[in-house]
């Protein structure tokens, strides 16, 4: 095995680990870092809890013989970065150990790091080398790159659909998946950090919008009410968690509840997207309607879809979206089977190569 290969290995390795941190290190990224002494693992981390130690302090830490790391590789998914917030920077910390070589996945686009992590370990005598797994590492902070490089959330469309093609019926609320595909939209709701609906699905399922049937967080819950038409009953009113109401007629908060007042009179995602990037949200899943879901994707304003489908006949209803992309999963959930499809338009930009 040739050193590209082992460095591809270990790599590989930071991601699988990386994926622990899902959901729960906003507002910064999930990484995964492992050390190398003798193409042996001494030493592994993730990103804690928002707050807590990143990946590589908790490598460096877990590492019980600290004499090794002066002979030791540290490969991460993410550039450690070099700059003060929570925690001191990760690379200062490098240099510290002695740490001679680091591996990374990719740079991070942070405006604050954004290749000083690389430049600072490169200065300090550190052999450094970028862009191993590159693709898979950006796929694995897909919602912190594209929240930074494209100043948006990273959008994820989902509804489910018969296997006729059809997702709903007028004024009547219908179930359409298993309780297992139920079970797993409550998982994803754990991992994105907002969910919007249109104001038709609002009044319709009186849909809660929360993760109850999965252990997490949930997320920051959005509803498209251009003339505050919604029922103060309803349980987006519930003050359960915090609830944005985008409409054309008031700001103001009340309690968890926030209204932001948009301008209907031209065209409303573009202003959604940038309220939600002021509030710091780096994803949004948007669940429905067919025709909320519909603007997205006539605007092109989507990253990922994720489509379930039942095995059911219905014959007439209101169509499911129509979305062309790259399917990049598909496989059953029992009696229904999901189909994930990546937008070949917005894919993330590689850059192994920092600007100085």
């Amino acid at each position: 095995m040739n050193q590209e290969q082992i460095d591809e290995q270990f790599m590989a390795r930071c991601i699988q680990i990386a994926t622990n941190g899902l959901g729960l290190t906003y507002p910064n990224p999930f990484v995964g870092s492992v050390i190398v002494h003798n193409n042996q693992i001494i030493g592994e981390g993730f990103t804690s809890v928002y707050g807590g130690a990143h990946a590589e302090v908790n490598a460096v830490n877990s590492v019980k013989n600290k004499d090794l790391l002066k002979d030791a590789t540290l490969y991460v998914t993410l550039e450690p970065c070099a700059h003060w917030g929570k925690t001191p920077p990760c690379c200062d910390l490098i240099i510290a150990n002695e740490i001679p070589r680091v591996v990374i996945g990719t740079l991070d686009p942070f405006s604050k790091v954004n290749g000083q992590g690389y430049l600072r370990m490169l200065k300090n005598g550190v052999d450094v080398k970028v862009g191993v797994l590159e693709e898979e590492c950006l796929e694995l902070n897909k919602r912190f790159i594209t929240f930074h490089q494209k100043k948006r959330p990273y959008i994820i469309l989902k509804w489910a659909e018969t296997q006729d093609g059809f997702m709903g019926r007028d004024d009547v609320q219908l179930w359409i998946t298993n309780p297992y595909s139920k079970q797993l939209v409550h998982q994803w709701r754990t991992e994105e950090q907002g969910l919007l609906v249109g104001k038709r699905t609002a009044l319709v399922d009186n849909p809660q919008l929360n993760s109850r049937l999965w252990e997490g967080e949930d997320p920051v819950r959005m509803v498209i009410d251009k003339n505050l038409a919604i029922p103060r009953h309803f349980h987006l009113y519930d003050q359960s968690q915090k609830t944005i109401i985008f409409n054309s007629l008031e700001n103001k908060i009340d309690g968890l509840i926030h209204y932001i007042q948009l301008d209907f009179s031209t065209a409303i995602i573009p202003q959604l997207l940038q309220h939600i990037h002021q509030l710091g949200l780096q994803s949004v899943i948007i669940e429905g309607g067919s025709n909320t879901i519909q603007r997205f994707i006539d605007l092109n304003l989507w990253d990922e879809a994720r489509i379930l489908k039942s095995n059911q006949d219905w014959g007439e209803g209101i169509l499911a979206p129509n979305v062309w992309g790259k399917r990049i999963d598909k496989h059953p959930l029992f009696t229904d089977e999901l189909t994930v499809i990546r937008n070949p338009a917005q894919l993330l930009t590689k850059k192994a190569t920092p600007n100085d």
